[in-house]
Order: structure tokens, then sequence, then C-alpha cells
């Protein structure tokens, strides 16, 4: 009976050691020091003269001049580092027909009334083009169909990304606290593994810029900077 026991305690532990190696929560965590190039992307988020010029209608929102200085100025460094990596670039913009139906005529609250009160974004306007140096170069992708503050709605965003096996993003751009979190929710809830490129980006103003990095990021994936980014995707090169 002795010799039983022990040998069943025996099969018992190597059953153990097989179950242990092959859950997934005895897994290795990713290494979150390198950028796979072939599975992620660089995805831009409205680098549209309505922001980024002085006279865009969108400018005068962005509060804080230091923190849209910045962001700037970081997401260049980002974009170079990526656009000699060569990983895919995504450009995500806005851009509505005459008169704003896609928003509904009857809009009353939130951004479907905001965007048509302030006249941002059309399609047949200056406000709505990509900004220098930001602007797509050949090869890079633009996304097109868009309606919503993610840059999933209505959009075809999805589609190109499954379709090429990008499954990693980072995302950059503005505003970080509406379509820069709504891409980011979503692309978490999507099934991407998600990173905000966080100095790339603006809110309004530093408490909601502040906001989304302590009480948001971690819920939907992670944040680093541009020089982490420029340094993790440059890494074999």
């Amino acid at each position: 009976m002795r010799i039983l026991f022990k040998s069943a305690l025996a099969l018992l532990s190597i059953v153990a050691l097989v179950c242990a190696a092959a859950s997934p929560t005895a897994a290795a965590p990713a290494d979150q020091s390198q950028i796979d190039l072939s599975k992620s992307a660089l995805v831009l988020i409205e680098y549209q003269r309505d922001w980024l010029d002085q006279d865009g209608k969108l400018h005068r929102l962005l509060e804080d001049e230091q923190l849209a200085r910045t962001s700037v100025e970081r997401s260049k460094t980002a974009l170079d580092a990526a656009r000699r990596a060569g990983l895919t670039i995504v450009h995500v913009g806005l851009r509505f027909a005459s008169g704003y139906p896609e928003l509904g005529r009857e809009a009353r609250y939130g951004l479907r009334k905001t965007i048509r009160t302030m006249g941002s974004f059309a399609e047949d306007g200056r406000g709505s083009e990509f900004e220098p140096p930001f602007a797509p170069l050949p090869g890079e992708f633009v996304v097109s169909g868009r309606t919503g503050a993610s840059a999933f709605a209505g959009s075809n965003l999805d589609s190109f990304l499954r379709n090429n096996g990008l499954t990693q993003l980072y995302l950059m751009g503005y505003a970080t606290h509406v379509c820069v979190e709504s891409t980011f929710r979503q692309a978490h809830d999507l099934g991407y593994d998600a990173a905000v490129i966080l100095d790339a980006t603006a809110a309004f103003n530093r408490e909601q810029q502040d906001y989304f990095a302590k009480n948001i990021v971690h819920h939907f994936g992670r944040a680093l900077s541009a020089e982490e980014f420029a340094r993790m995707v440059l890494a074999d090169h």
C-alpha cells in the first residue's frame, strides 16, 4: 500500500507540473521592451488642421499651450521612428459631408451637436486636411467612413487591422480624453493590445490629461512615452 501511495503521489506531482506549464497563468509575461513590427501599427488620431493650425476651429480648446506644443514635438518623434522602422502607419481623421447629415439633423447633445455647431471637419473645408508633417505618405493607410468619437466608429479600421494581422496598437493624437480614449477603450474591447503614447497626446487641459493617465489607462492597456516607443521600435535598426 505504501508503494502504491508513493507512486500515486509521484504521478499527481507530475500531472501538476504539466498542468502548470500549460496554464496561461504560468506563462511568462509578454516582453514590453520590444515591438513586433509585423503585428503592430501606429495610429494617428486627428492630426488635422482644425486641431493643429493656430486658427483651427478646435485649436482654441487646447487650454494648456505647453501640453499642446509638447504633444506635437513628441508626435514627430514617434512618427519619425515608426517610419524609419517600417512600422504600419494608420491615419484617422474626421470628414463630414455638407450639412453633417451623418450626425443627424436633430442632434441635441454631445459631439454630434458640437461638431455641427462649430463647423469643424467639413470635407470641403481646410480644417479637415491633415497637418504637415503628419500628412499620410504613399503606402500609409487612411481610415475612411468614421462618424464617431472612436476611430472604429463607422469606419474600416477594424477590417484593415484584422485583415493584415495587426493586433498591437500604439495610439497618439487628439483629444486625449475624448477621441483617443474612446479609441483606446474600443480597441481593448475588440481584443487588441493597445498602448497610448501619452506625451504625444493632449487633452484640453492638464487636469483632464492627468485624470486619463491616473484613472483610465490601466483599465484598457498601458501608456508609454514617445522616447520609449522610438527606442523600442528602432531596437533592431
